[in-house]
């Protein structure tokens, strides 16, 4: 069992350079060898030919917005093509197992919703690289950290699902009232809604939008905050605090 000074430590590169888990690990790939695997992709036998300069501003742009919902004119604005080539170059990333996206939880019962899905990666080490941050302390505090922090939990969700050979039924919630839910994960015949937040000392009030999905045709289960503390606690008895490093 981990001390919690292990786990923060481990946390730290973790939610930074997932590519690395550990930094004491034998074989792990510093970040240095992280950016000679990804420059050294083939564009030309990914699909054609593709401009190399332009395609790694286009992944660029893309990984600043991990997290966020999908806006094809930003990511080709920035990395000067068109949106129908940006959707063509997402379409590539996602069949390389490179992205994913989460789409908007929908039920006939929850009405204004929104219909655009998020953009995630599943290295959050990848965002790390290609946004240019140095080092996981440098990220902890940086203006990105909110993001990453929130792609490294739903990209390990998906992949502890994926590791297991199931399928990970996992949504997010909007509606055009603003109010939204980080993860709502269907299983079993329940939603299971959950917030990400950075804190490691996170308030109950979090867990108050977790009732706009009452409506919904499926029960919901128990809520989650996933955030930094050290321990599994609870705000009563339907809603967790839990530490990242445990899911």
């Amino acid at each position: 069992m981990e001390d919690n000074g292990t786990q923060k430590h481990r946390f730290h590169w973790v939610f930074a350079y997932q590519f690395l888990y550990s930094p004491i690990s034998k074989g792990a790939l510093g970040i240095a060898e992280l950016g000679t695997l990804f420059s050294g992709i083939n564009y030309k036998e990914i699909s054609g030919a593709i401009d190399s300069l332009r395609f790694m501003d286009f992944i660029t742009s893309a990984a600043a917005l991990c997290g966020q919902m999908m806006n094809y004119k930003t990511i080709s604005d920035a990395a000067g093509i068109d949106q129908v080539t940006a959707k063509n170059w997402l379409g590539i990333l996602e069949r390389l197992g490179i992205v994913f996206y989460l789409h908007p939880y929908s039920n006939n019962m929850l009405k204004r919703m929104v219909t655009k899905p998020k953009l995630y990666f599943y290295d959050s080490g990848l965002v790390a690289y290609l946004t240019k941050w140095s080092d996981s302390n440098t990220l902890m505090n940086g203006a990105m950290s909110g993001a990453i922090l929130e792609n490294f939990v739903v990209s390990e969700i998906v992949k502890s699902y994926q590791n297991c050979g199931r399928e990970a039924y996992i949504y997010y919630y909007r509606d055009k009232d603003t109010k939204e839910i980080d993860i709502l994960l269907e299983d079993s015949g329940k939603l299971y809604p959950m917030e990400i937040k950075k804190t490691a000392t996170p308030q109950s009030q979090l867990t108050r939008v977790f009732g706009v999905i009452d409506k919904a045709s499926l029960e919901r289960g128990t809520g989650a905050v996933l955030c930094t503390t050290d321990r599994l606690s609870a705000f009563d008895s339907q809603n967790l605090i839990v530490p990242i490093w445990g899911i």
